[in-house]
């Protein structure tokens, strides 16, 4: 309780981000900084200092059904990192994959009483922004200005000192079911930590595993969670568009276990030896023996590789359909590019690409964090999408400032001050 809690040690600015998922939780520590001693001022890097994982508790497809497992699930992984770094966060950047993640593109206009757009004006565009927004009561995760238009002309970046008479902003905003985005809060806040920046998870895995050249051209990312299979399209280099879809790659196991019929550990190291949804005419001959759910005489049958490859690849066939169902339903169909890249730990399904690509006729490829200084090997890979993007997204300079903080944080007691109050009432 007395350690001293650091957000810069030397030169070194250091950024912690916790990615509480349905299968796993993630804790990564970055330092950023300049690394070169001989140019001191040159661009800042980041390095890995800390991580850890756990396998979550408490979450069901990426809401929080148990606080106090998922506390202790939070406080260990934290823990860990922090003692790898060798330093104690003070605030952590938070993923958000809960409460029906809603995109919204949208405008607000004001008049110009002065003929020139000056900082009032643009405040009172976001007001407005952040008011239609949560309109419903809402939690608002990103509130991102796409650009400004002034009299109805084109887009510009930044009109202040521009003559008009108008100014317009078109916003695009996402949005989730306040309860379980104060459940998250108090999670992280029961660890004795604040929530400095929350990003939508679909946000972050694409920020993570597409390139710029990509989200400038149009792209979707499809990230296959185990709880949760998320959206995010791109274009023009702007974060236009979320949705998350409540199956994912735990669904996969339970369709093995369901049909056939074996335990749902045993599903899953089915899945992960023998998994595929390539359709290759040697897999009808291919078998693999299993035991039976709730047999104790240890007897195993056997079923072949086609099966299986049948069984899975119906079940990506129906999330291909819903993805398609769920951006044609919004209307950015035109605006999503003809390039998806898909992430996560669903995505490393041998042939999932290749599968997807055919049901979804666009050109698929499997994506995976770039390489990050310090970040081991294993750890860059598709089923870490998300935390390596918290990182790139609260340290890169491309994320504006209308990246909305943790609300209605600061007006709560913090768990320090309600422990208090507990003691006093048991006294």
């Amino acid at each position: 309780m007395g350690a001293k809690k650091w957000t810069k040690v030397g030169s070194f600015r250091i950024v912690g981000v916790l990615d509480i998922g349905t299968v796993k939780t993630v804790c990564l520590i970055a330092a950023v900084g300049p690394w070169s001693k001989s140019q001191p001022h040159s661009e800042d890097r980041m390095r890995v200092v800390g991580l850890a994982q756990q396998r979550s508790r408490g979450v069901t497809a990426g809401v929080i059904t148990d606080l106090d497992k998922a506390e202790q699930t939070a406080r260990a992984t934290i823990a860990q990192a922090e003692a790898m770094a060798g330093v104690t966060l003070e605030e952590v950047v938070v993923s958000v994959s809960c409460g029906q993640l809603m995109s919204q593109n949208f405008m607000a206009t004001a008049d110009i009483a002065g003929g020139i757009v000056a900082d009032d004006d643009l405040e009172r565009l976001h007001v407005a922004g952040r008011g239609y927004a949560s309109r419903e009561g809402r939690s608002i995760v990103h509130l991102n200005h796409r650009g400004y238009r002034l009299d109805g002309g084109e887009r510009v970046l930044e009109p202040r000192g521009m003559a008009a008479q108008r100014v317009t902003a078109d916003w695009h905003a996402v949005t989730a079911d306040d309860a379980p985005i104060q459940n998250l809060l108090m999670t992280v806040e029961r660890c004795y930590l604040n929530t400095s920046h929350l990003f939508a998870a679909p946000y972050a895995s694409g920020l993570a595993t597409t390139t710029e050249e990509e989200r400038q051209l149009g792209v979707t990312c499809i990230d296959f969670g185990g709880g949760t299979t998320t959206l995010s399209v791109f274009t023009d280099g702007d974060f236009i568009f979320t949705d998350s879809i409540a199956v994912g790659a735990n669904h996969i196991t339970c369709d093995i276990a369901r049909a056939l019929q074996t335990p749902l550990a045993e599903a899953e190291r089915i899945k992960a030896l023998y998994g595929t949804v390539v359709n290759a005419q040697s897999d009808e001959h291919e078998t693999f023996s299993y035991p039976l759910a709730g047999e104790e005489d240890g007897d195993v049958i056997q079923t072949t590789k086609a099966h299986l490859s049948h069984i899975i690849r119906q079940r990506f066939e129906a999330i291909a359909k819903l993805v398609e169902e769920r951006i044609s339903a919004a209307g950015i169909a035109p605006y999503a590019g003809e390039q998806i890249v898909i992430t996560g730990g669903g995505s490393q399904l041998v042939g999932a690409g290749e599968f997807l690509s055919r049901c979804l006729r666009k050109r698929v490829r499997v994506g995976a964090p770039a390489p990050i200084s310090g970040l081991p090997p294993g750890v860059a890979s598709a089923a870490f999408a998300t935390a390596v993007g918290l990182l790139e997204a609260r340290t890169l300079k491309m994320v504006s400032g209308d990246v909305v903080k943790a609300a209605k944080q600061d007006a709560r007691s913090s768990y320090i001050d309600r422990l208090g109050d507990w003691l006093k009432q048991g006294f």
